[in-house]
């Protein structure tokens, strides 16, 4: 099976306090992999020694749109290459890439030219979606516009289950429809508190988490992430509660 990682945002303001001991502290809990969202201005070489010192590897990273065009892509690629990270993910469209269903289409080919330039240089390019990009135009959620436009070789899907479901749609049939392109899983846990529905500790919320694992595994899905934006407690404690629990649920890391 795929295998379990952290999408650091869930633990932001500790890895802006101290990146490298966050990534330490990280692979202490048992996740296999880390997905980065920014790198503070770490030398690449002192990330990679502390992932090989703690055993634990690149999961992706979430790259914005910026350093995704011209000779930021090139800075952002050679510096991926030194962690030995190959998973290039945009995290977030700006409402200008996405407030009409043209839109989407001339994001899809701004985003193969993207996915192009990372396929030859030896990576994978994905999207992370949250939830407006199921909001329709002409019958057509921007999702599917966004990814049908877009070359299967060359732009792969990092499916966010909670923002899928919140969204209204089932995640299970998002993976069976992109089957192989879903590269990577978003995993989070959806409750209730003070009468908000929000994102919560693993195991403690209504999605089937176990499902959408399930489901990734039969189209090979690599990654498994999780990543949490709400909190009652220290987020670095909320990051140890995931991992505890998401193993209980479905095995082994």
């Amino acid at each position: 099976m795929g295998k379990f990682g952290l999408q650091l945002y869930s633990v932001k303001e500790a890895a802006e306090k101290d990146f490298l001991g966050t990534v330490n502290r990280v692979a202490e809990m048992g996740y296999s992999g880390v997905q980065f969202a920014g790198f503070f201005n770490t030398p690449a070489k002192e990330l990679k020694k502390v992932m090989d010192d703690k055993g634990i590897v690149a999961a992706g990273s979430h790259t914005s749109l910026d350093l995704l065009q011209g000779g930021q892509l090139e800075e952002t690629l050679e510096y991926n290459h030194k962690i030995e990270n190959n998973l290039i993910i945009c995290p977030y469209l700006p409402g200008e890439f996405r407030n009409t269903g043209d839109d989407y289409k001339k994001t899809a080919e701004m985003f193969n030219e993207i996915g192009q330039k990372c396929k030859q240089n030896g990576f994978v390019f994905a999207y992370h979606n949250h939830a407006f990009e199921f909001e329709r135009f002409n019958g057509k959620p921007g999702f599917d516009l966004l990814f049908e436009n877009c070359d299967p070789d060359l732009v792969k899907v990092e499916l966010d289950c909670y923002w899928a479901t919140f969204a209204g749609l089932e995640p299970a049939k998002l993976i069976k429809k992109y089957g192989e392109r879903v590269v990577s899983l978003h995993i989070k846990d959806m409750g209730r508190k003070n009468g908000q529905q929000r994102s919560i500790e693993i195991g403690e919320g209504v999605l089937d988490i176990k499902g959408f694992i399930q489901a990734g595994e039969k189209y090979d899905t690599k990654w498994f992430i999780v990543e949490q934006e709400q909190f009652d407690s220290d987020p670095m404690e909320s990051a140890k509660t995931n991992i505890k629990n998401l193993i209980d649920l479905v095995g082994v890391n």
